[in-house]
């Protein structure tokens, strides 16, 4: 299976070089290693009334990039909810299960776990409420 890898600010100079002296989008694709379709979708998404520009297209790119992120499900009102499940020493399974059925929302035991280990790393005791206080190793002598 391939991986997506997204164009390179170099790899947008040499198109628009590459462009610039009237190369195919065949040939640049070529050129450069990539599938034609990758470059089709370049210019449709980043030519502008002057025509293709590097540092518009780079540009463009980044504002996509931070607009595509995940949504943030970890409001305050579900952080409430998740402290007051932990505080009736609930485990965050449970949390989990609880809020798909209950609430129908839908987010994961690992996602609680970040949460309580996020807020022992910030010097909070959310991490004492856990059933399993985790395996107990050895000391180093």
């Amino acid at each position: 299976m391939k991986t997506y890898k997204q164009l390179t600010y170099a790899q947008r100079c040499q198109i628009y070089a590459l462009k610039k002296i009237g190369m195919s989008q065949n040939k640049i694709a070529k050129q450069l290693n990539v599938n034609q379709s990758t470059l089709s979708r370049e210019f449709a998404r980043n030519t502008g009334k002057r025509g293709y520009r590097i540092n518009q297209a780079q540009q463009a790119t980044i504002k996509r990039r931070i607009d595509a992120r995940k949504a943030i499900k970890m409001t305050s009102i579900l952080i409430a909810l998740i402290n007051i499940k932990l505080d009736d020493k609930w485990s965050p399974e449970q949390i989990s299960g609880w809020l798909k059925k209950e609430r129908g929302i839908s987010i994961s035991y690992e996602t609680i776990y970040q949460h309580i280990y996020s807020d022992k790393r910030n010097g909070g005791q959310l991490f004492q409420h856990l059933r399993r206080k985790g395996k107990a190793y050895p000391s180093a002598q």
